[in-house]
């Protein structure tokens, strides 16, 4: 049995930069990986078109001068090969590999009281006893595959847009169906329909989606951006989202019609995200609507079939699912060999040896591609049996996703000496995941020093604070449209699964602010107990 610092689940972006500081602070910890190399979700995710949402001079650490100025983006928003490729090089660079095993899960991780040590164990059967238990399992890492019937007798090839495989797959002169149109269908629905015989998009609930407008990167800008990182990277950490756009003051309702065209437009043709065109698109539904009815008639104005346009255009509040960024997604529709296929007016019953059937039609395929997604947010750490105190697992203490409670996003009370990088009720999957990533591991790292210092042995939270904290999401989060729409922000996309909304809405440069003021305050909100103490 062997017995270390820490433990660290997870290598991904989460993963390498806990590992890095761990070891800065002289400390053994090992990191466990699932996959046959780093990466983390960029391991996994490899299906046709796959990219980051953010720009990519913004997603990637900034804890290291050197490490900004030797790499190069060469792309607006990185694709998935060239995200996999910057964390080799980080996991090269600061030779990161040796402390971590590869193809390895954790399978559990119980709390000893009275050893005041984590027990975890492996899917290897390796047992190991740890002072500290760090979570960097990711938001968005536990692929979901809805239980439809018939699905083991389907002969065709099967895949998940979460778990692709590491070779190219060929869909040359095949008829493929893509069940899914959140991000990863959105991605993959254009790539696939090059390629593809027939494509048909088997849709639920159509989604708001905009032109990323990618673009390869003028050397003239790189230059720029590594010339100022320092005042990039301070913008990107006051921010509300990560990045160093600011929100501007007016309301969509105060400018005028034309006024608020021409805004929508400028957006729409300079790419991304809509969402930061007005101050209240996320917290007034009329001021929502005006950029709603703008990406429908957008919509029909690419969509040459009226009947699929319809069909295409979301009914729901701009931002209560997550927005995507696309290229040439609605353009595809225009193909004459892609057909959209409305399941929420007509559900899919069954999958058969040769295809799919709904209720009313029988589609015939070679090929099944699930962009079903994740069960998000806790799915990745409810696949850990995690048990605190009195051996309460942490999927018993959160009801299933029902009353998740933390404090800071970033620990839980029962379950001492337990981080959660980016957990829940942090800003997590609603900010830059590198900026948020960034701050969870030096707040971690830094309260392991201060703990480290003062011989303290355990740290967990206070039931009250966890209680504040936790209300004062629920409150902050209301305060906008978010948590009114059915998303896997919520967990409505798992059967039977639902939670309130755990992610913290007030941005990342607030959340910052109030967790280094925790800190200040030697960690409020936490209790601690000291070697000496503990020993009596």
């Amino acid at each position: 049995m062997q017995k270390i610092d820490a433990i660290v689940v997870g290598a991904g972006f989460s993963g390498l930069y806990m590992l890095y500081r761990l070891r800065e602070l002289g400390l053994t910890a090992r990191g466990y990986e699932a996959g046959d190399d780093v990466g983390g979700v960029w391991y996994w995710n490899r299906y046709p078109g796959a990219k980051c949402d953010i720009e990519s001079v913004y997603y990637n650490y900034t804890f290291s001068e050197e490490l900004l100025q030797e790499w190069t983006w060469t792309t607006r928003y990185p694709d998935q090969p060239a995200i996999l490729g910057y964390l080799n090089h980080v996991a090269d660079r600061f030779d990161l590999r040796r402390d971590i095993e590869f193809r390895t899960r954790v399978v559990s991780a119980h709390y000893d009281e009275g050893a005041r040590r984590w027990v975890v164990l492996t899917d290897r059967g390796e047992t190991l006893v740890a002072r500290y238990f760090i979570s960097g399992v990711g938001c968005l890492s536990s692929s979901n595959t809805p239980g439809f019937r018939g699905l083991e007798t389907f002969e065709g090839e099967q895949f998940h847009t979460g778990n692709w495989p590491h070779q190219p797959v060929d869909f040359r002169g095949k008829r493929v169906g893509v069940i899914g149109t959140g991000s990863s269908g959105i991605q993959a629905i254009p790539e696939i329909a090059v390629q593809a015989e027939h494509l048909y998009v088997f849709q639920r609930t159509p989604q708001f989606s905009t032109p990323a407008v990618n673009r390869r990167y003028e050397p003239e800008y790189i230059s720029q951006i590594k010339a100022n990182y320092g005042e990039v990277k301070r913008a990107m950490r006051e921010s509300w989202a990560g990045t160093p756009r600011r929100l501007p003051s007016l309301s969509a309702l105060e400018d005028s019609d034309e006024g608020r065209q021409r805004t929508y437009e400028q957006a729409w043709s300079a790419g991304g995200w809509l969402l930061s065109t007005y101050k209240d698109i996320v917290t007034n539904a009329e001021a929502n609507e005006t950029v709603c009815e703008f990406i429908r008639e957008k919509i029909h104005g690419i969509v040459r079939d009226p009947e699929v346009a319809s069909r295409l255009a979301p009914r729901h509040q701009y931002g209560v699912k997550r927005p995507v960024l696309d290229t040439n997604y609605f353009e595809t529709f225009n193909r004459d060999n892609v057909t959209l296929v409305d399941v929420k007016a007509d559900p899919i019953v069954a999958i058969t040896p040769d295809g799919l059937r709904t209720r009313a039609q029988a589609y015939g395929l070679d090929t099944l591609v699930f962009a079903t997604g994740y069960d998000a947010m806790t799915g990745a750490l409810f696949r850990i049996d995690i048990r605190g105190r009195q051996g309460v697992t942490l999927k018993d203490k959160w009801g299933d996703g029902a009353a998740i409670r933390t404090y800071l996003g970033v620990a839980t009370s029962g379950f001492p000496n337990f981080f959660t990088i980016t957990g829940p009720e942090s800003p997590s999957v609603l900010s830059n995941m590198v900026v948020s990533i960034e701050q969870h591991v030096e707040w971690i790292s830094d309260c392991i020093a201060y703990m480290q210092a003062r011989d303290i042995e355990v740290i967990e939270p206070d039931s009250q604070a966890e209680a504040g904290w936790s209300k004062h999401c629920k409150e902050v989060a209301d305060t906008t449209l978010l948590p009114k729409g059915e998303s896997w922000y919520t967990g409505a996309n798992i059967q039977g699964k639902r939670m309130s909304f755990p992610i913290y809405l007030a941005g990342v440069g607030t959340y910052r602010t109030i967790c280094d003021r925790v800190a200040a305050n030697g960690y409020e909100g936490f209790t601690f107990q000291t070697a000496a103490a503990a020993a009596v």
